[in-house]
């Protein structure tokens, strides 16, 4: 018997983004049309943070003044992802930024830098 290939309940595809970053590249977008970013990539950086084991943030982004974030977008924190980006942010130059969709307020989101 072919045993099924078992994923994690509501884990999408490689690439693919779930609601909450569907909406924080929406954001993403209007500030780009602002000005207040020049680019933005989802999935667009991979950190490599020891042997086979690396970390991607959800977002890339370069900010007007041409500095690099990575910001990642969480619904909820799970621990092993808090670690690795506390890691990556020791080992590179980049700004990073959990990025948390805020329940409280519409479209709001809290941010935590690393």
């Amino acid at each position: 018997m072919m045993q099924k290939r078992l994923q994690a309940l509501g884990r999408l595809k490689v690439g693919a983004m779930n609601k909450t970053e569907q909406a924080y590249a929406a954001l993403l977008e209007r500030r780009r049309a602002a000005g207040e970013i020049l680019w933005f990539k989802f999935e667009g950086l991979k950190f490599r943070l020891a042997d086979n084991t690396f970390y991607t943030p959800d977002f890339a982004v370069m900010l007007a003044s041409g500095a690099m974030e990575a910001h990642e977008v969480k619904g909820v924190w799970q621990d092993d992802a808090r670690a690795k980006i506390k890691i990556a942010a020791d080992m590179y130059p980049f700004r990073f930024l959990a990025i948390k969709a805020n329940r409280k307020t519409a479209g709001g989101w809290d941010i935590e830098e690393f």
